[in-house]
């Protein structure tokens, strides 16, 4: 049952007289539960806890903090129906959506359960010798997790970076989108079961429900050592320049999206031009558009063959009825970004809808030239929801351009037959060196939660390219390197023990042991 309140570790609090509700997009109404909206003295209590918590929480063992983590994943799938139903009312994603990022949450959870019982990812290095100097990494401390709008269970309470922060051995405090707080409280109940079940310390986690001051208190505290942030860029680039605005500056993993681009080459084409157009047809509308890698550009040259890609792209999109988007704010942003697109210089409206309901939102196609694209920058610029821009360009000189002329990028994707994709291995270099992931003959929407998986890019599609937000080194973010010179064998960590009590890998003198 949803009561409202913030959890400071254990122990739920409703301190503050403000109260919000949430929002049903579907039947377009506020749901009937109050939420207390978190004080300044709330967001002190849960970092003061979350540090007292990180003193022990750091010492235990990757096997326990598995449990753990183990743990928390049955007890969201023992929410059952109860959670299913009110992420789908908080966020008008149907119920079958919601069962997949159930999954998906769960089984990141596990995933970095295996990583800790493997142990290995802490990357112990044994240098023996005058002195001896053995390295490994350590938790960084508390860390703050804002959830996303567009992903209720995978990129939120108990999400990636929830996730990835618990497992690194950091207490984690999250501010609960405001969109979904029954979401969020369910969630964070679960979690805390868990903890309470396999024994870790009070304060280990805790939620708290408000909006950006709840927000910015989170940032500005002291205590805190990190930030993990999946949302819109300018919500992200304003929690990194607070951060950086601290007497202790503090990193911030935000992933802002992209535009992602899709360059269709010439031989695939021609090939299949009908069959690409319902492919990203497809993709555009997945989710409302609402996905941080939709296809929001698609880059070819011009000519019969992209007429038809664009004739049955808008036929495709056009035939698909409206959807229900997560919020009549984002509904509203997305109809005035695309509004703002179809004004530009040089623009041509391919499709467009004729009527949206305050909710609901349908997918767009413009079209521009090359050189429209290149001198204007508001034409690179992400439009949140079902749209996407084709550029035409005359030859390959002028693609290679348009690729310089982009950002950075979560994704970029090339469409093309093995010979040609072969011959284009300068523009594809040069999308390398703006993109996290390059996709080969696919869609970006999708990002698998694997080992492998990169899940970040080059400014502005998140603040740090090194890091990513899906797959096991998201462990990455919430540590740091510390060395042992010449350290007694009883103080170090059992991981640089001469002994290898845990049995995981190392680098030993220069060589890979176990």
């Amino acid at each position: 049952m949803v009561e409202g309140v913030n959890f400071i570790g254990k122990t739920t609090s409703c301190e503050g007289a403000q109260t919000f509700r949430a929002y049903d997009p579907q039947k377009n109404k506020e749901l009937s539960e109050q939420f207390s909206i978190a004080t300044r003295q709330e967001v002190g209590q849960s970092l003061q806890k979350a540090q007292e918590a990180f003193l022990a929480y750091r010492h235990v063992s990757g096997h326990r903090k598995a449990d753990f983590l183990d743990q928390i994943a049955e007890e969201i799938m023992g929410l059952g129906n109860e959670l299913v139903e009110r992420a789908s009312a908080e966020s008008g994603l149907p119920t079958g959506r919601i069962e997949g990022e159930r999954g998906r949450a769960c089984n990141q959870l596990k995933m970095f359960a295996d990583l800790l019982r493997e142990g290995s990812w802490v990357d112990a290095r044994i240098d023996k010798g005058e002195p001896d100097v053995r390295r490994m990494l350590v938790p960084l401390g508390p860390v703050v997790v804002f959830g996303a709008s567009n992903f209720p269970l995978a990129f939120s309470t108990a999400g990636g970076d929830t996730a990835s922060a618990l497992a690194a051995g950091c207490p984690v405090v999250v501010k609960g989108h405001e969109s979904h707080p029954g979401t969020n409280e369910l969630v964070s109940g679960a979690i805390i079961k868990a903890a309470q079940k396999t024994e870790m310390p009070d304060g280990v986690f805790s939620s708290l429900n408000g909006g950006p001051e709840v927000g910015g208190d989170l940032v500005r505290h002291p205590l805190t050592k990190a930030v993990g942030f999946t949302g819109s860029f300018s919500g992200g680039k304003a929690i990194f320049d607070m951060a950086q605005q601290r007497d202790e500056p503090i990193p911030v993993y935000a992933e802002m999206g992209s535009v992602n681009p899709v360059f269709l080459l010439d031989d695939k084409l021609a090939a299949s031009a009908e069959e690409l157009a319902e492919q990203y047809a497809g993709s555009v509308n997945l989710g409302v558009g609402q996905f941080c890698t939709n296809p929001g550009l698609i880059i070819a040259k011009e000519g019969s063959d992209l007429d038809t890609f664009k004739k049955v792209l808008a036929e495709k999109l056009n035939d698909n009825p409206t959807g229900c988007m997560l919020s009549p704010k984002i509904s509203k942003s997305y109809k005035q970004q695309r509004t703002r697109m179809f004004e530009q210089s040089g623009i041509e409206v391919v499709a467009a809808p004729e009527e949206e309901s305050q909710t609901r939102g349908a997918g767009a196609v413009a079209a521009t030239t090359a050189e429209y694209f290149i001198s204007n920058e508001k034409l690179g610029e992400e439009v949140f929801g079902p749209f996407t821009l084709v550029v035409s360009c005359s030859d390959d000189a002028q693609m290679h351009q348009v690729a310089n002329s982009l950002e950075g990028q979560l994704t970029v994707t090339f469409m093309g037959e093995d010979e040609e994709l072969a011959d284009r291995k300068l523009l594809i270099d040069t999308c390398r060196e703006k993109a996290g992931r390059i996709i080969f003959n696919g869609v970006p929407t999708g990002v698998r939660v694997c080992q492998a998986m990169h899940h970040g890019g080059p400014f502005p599609a998140t603040i740090d390219s090194k890091f990513t937000s899906v797959g096991t080194t998201a462990i990455e973010r919430f540590v740091r390197p510390v060395a042992f010179q010449d350290c007694p064998e009883i103080l170090l960590p059992d991981e640089l023990k001469d002994d290898n009590p845990l049995g995981i890998h190392r680098i030993v003198d220069g060589n890979l042991t176990r």
